[in-house]
């Protein structure tokens, strides 16, 4: 079996956690070690739904041959720093996906992937490194999803959409087709947006409208 860690032990680590398990009630496939977390987070040996804190990335760099990793942090810009310090350290990753999930043959997905319950992603749609679909996501045709993009549940993306590096799409949003929403913008909770979003930017409504501009590299804050 797959020997694995999760970074992170906060709610959506848990939820990657039932991912993971309910592929092993299946197959046995993921040797299950425990969570990295910094010690301002969590004290080491602490048990988080039968698992245990590791550590931190002392632990993971001093035990990366032969681990597998993936990032259970749900915002964007946190998961890419995580991700930075993992990579330094040579982590390797894996990628997960629900069984109730449906996907066709088309879809190309990268490595830390996680995909949950209930998920549909029709065809012709690649998925970056580092992406999160949370529960009941949908995904239409010919859609692109750049690294570190977060879809938080109930979001539904229409066909030739693409989002980019470390988009957060907000609970129950909606994406019409063909737009273009750009690196590191946010899309509030329950928006419809009808029009494309420039980068770094945060939009809220029906229709979605921008109401903040960040500057550039604020992910890296």
């Amino acid at each position: 079996m797959k020997k694995i860690v999760i970074i992170g032990a906060g709610g959506f680590a848990r939820e990657v956690l039932d991912v993971i398990d309910a592929n092993n009630n299946i197959e046995e496939q993921y040797e299950m070690l425990g969570y990295i977390v910094d010690p301002e987070f969590g004290d080491k040996g602490t048990i988080i739904n039968g698992k245990p804190i590791l550590g931190g990335f002392d632990w993971l760099k001093n035990n990366v041959e032969g681990v597998y990793t993936i990032c259970g942090v749900g915002p964007s810009h946190l998961r890419y720093q995580l991700i930075q310090r993992a990579d330094n350290i040579g982590a390797q990753y894996f990628s997960v996906i629900h069984p109730t999930a449906t996907l066709t043959r088309w879809v190309e997905i990268g490595e830390g992937v996680v995909i949950t319950a209930g998920c549909i992603l029709t065809n012709q749609i690649k998925i970056g490194n580092h992406v999160h679909l949370n529960l009941d996501c949908t995904i239409g045709h010919d859609v692109q999803l750049a690294d570190f993009v977060t879809l938080a549940p109930g979001v539904h993306i229409s066909g030739n959409v693409t989002l980019g590096i470390g988009c957060y799409i907000g609970t129950g949003a909606n994406i019409n087709e063909k737009l273009m929403i750009g690196d590191w913008s946010i899309i509030g909770a329950g928006s419809a947006v009808i029009g494309n979003i420039p980068s770094n930017s945060t939009a809220v409504g029906i229709p979605g409208k921008v109401i903040k501009e960040r500057e550039q590299g604020w992910h890296l804050k």
